[in-house]
């Protein structure tokens, strides 16, 4: 896809939401359910049924997928999108990019047996491999409005308004 065709399928998306706030204003769900067998939570992708587990390091078999990198791939994901679409729209030079996260983790947080250690990423790093001959402010332009516009970058930076509730069935 090159810039004209991204923008001519943005155009009329981007007008409505001009006209009418309200349209923009989407709620996105998951759903996952308790695994009556182990430890473990079924999320439904839309595609398949993913299955979350203990990490090894807090006691986990590891067959399961880890909640954490599960976070680092939706990252991963959406930075990669962001970028690709990022790099449509100035008309940027690239060839290819890969794109790799990483977060550092104390478990002892997790686990309770630290007080003082957090629940979560300490850090968490984001990295994009390009294959590109632009020049370095082209690519200084490209990095900022891949995080302006990466939703889950964004998120994660900004930390939404939280809620939990519960109910019995």
């Amino acid at each position: 896809m090159d810039a004209a065709a991204l923008k001519a399928m943005q155009a009329p998306v981007k007008d409505a939401y001009r006209d009418d706030a309200e349209k923009a204003l989407i709620t996105l769900r998951a759903h996952g359910s308790i695994d009556d067998q182990s430890i473990a939570c079924k999320v439904e992708t839309g595609r398949a049924i993913a299955v979350a587990g203990l990490h090894p390091a807090t006691g986990g078999s590891g067959l399961e997928l880890c909640s954490g990198d599960m976070l680092l791939e939706a990252l991963v994901a959406c930075a990669g999108v962001t970028l690709k679409a990022v790099a449509t729209a100035l008309e940027f030079k690239l060839g290819g990019a890969t794109v790799e996260a990483e977060g550092d983790l104390d478990f002892r947080g997790t686990l309770g047996v630290a007080k003082d250690a957090p629940v979560g990423f300490r850090s968490i790093r984001l990295a994009f491999n390009l294959d590109t001959d632009e020049p370095q402010e082209r690519i200084d332009t490209l990095l900022k409005l891949t995080e302006r516009y990466c939703v889950v970058f964004q998120t994660i930076n900004t930390k939404p308004e939280l809620s939990v509730t519960a109910s019995a069935a």
